[in-house]
């Protein structure tokens, strides 16, 4: 199995180790920061979130999406989509599976301008009526099943018939092993970050991913060369920074 663009350009996979040591790169020799990070990876949700909606021949100007975040990045890069979606004048309903006071510094920081805007973070699990849910309740660093709150609304999320769009990675899903965790997201299309993660190669992870795609958080292809060893399509985010991909023998 392989993983190549719209464009037929094949795309490299990483594992969750190698996803952390990019982050880890990013941060010490380039210099580009968490903020920059989660910002590129929000504001590319959001613009994904409004492209998928019409796909799905939803033709009115403003929407009411659902937003779950844990305490982590992924968390942060939606409440960075939640901004966005407020700003654009659509219906935004932000719902933690956790205490404000456990989030991450950068997640703190991601909500704390979520609060001024004038907006308040939930803490429920039975879902808002909405037209789309967006999954950013736990990324690539998932280490075994999802436990109390975060199976409750993972549970509640697949249960319910509004589609699902995951942020990098399906909550619940180990992006090494391509293995399910119990329970795990059943997204109907997933925005994977950087790269594509190994796992998502493998049959047992793909009911869950739905429809492909890659969003650009702005990683320097001289890293991937450089550190990873990994041959990175030059321009594949040439006038996208969201680009489709796909799955072939």
């Amino acid at each position: 199995m392989r993983i190549i663009s719209s464009k037929n350009l094949e795309l490299p996979t990483v594992s969750a180790e190698e996803m952390k040591l990019i982050d880890t790169l990013m941060i010490d020799n380039y210099h580009i920061e968490l903020p920059q990070m989660m910002e590129n990876a929000g504001r590319n949700l959001a613009d994904f979130t409004e492209s998928f909606l019409r796909s799905r021949g939803h033709t009115n100007h403003v929407h009411t999406v659902v937003i779950l975040i844990g305490s982590g990045g992924n968390g942060g890069g939606g409440l960075v989509a939640a901004r966005h979606l407020l700003n654009r004048g659509h219906t935004v309903h932000v719902i933690s599976a956790v205490p404000r006071s456990t989030f991450k510094p950068m997640t703190a920081h991601q909500a704390s301008i979520i609060e001024a805007m004038g907006y308040t973070i939930e803490a429920v699990v039975t879902l808002p009526q909405c037209d789309l849910i967006l999954d950013c309740l736990l990324g690539y660093s998932l280490n075994g099943d999802p436990t109390g709150s975060y199976a409750a609304i993972i549970k509640a999320t697949n249960t319910n018939a509004t589609p699902i769009v995951s942020l990098d990675t399906p909550s619940g899903l180990d992006v090494t092993t391509g293995q399910p965790q119990n329970p795990c997201i059943k997204a109907d299309a997933t925005m994977t970050l950087a790269l594509p993660k190994s796992g998502f190669l493998l049959a047992t992870a793909q009911s869950n991913l739905g429809a492909l795609y890659l969003g650009d958080i702005s990683v320097p292809p001289s890293l991937y060369h450089q550190h990873l060893n990994i041959d990175f399509p030059d321009k594949i985010f040439f006038r996208e920074r969201v680009i489709e991909l796909m799955l072939v023998e």
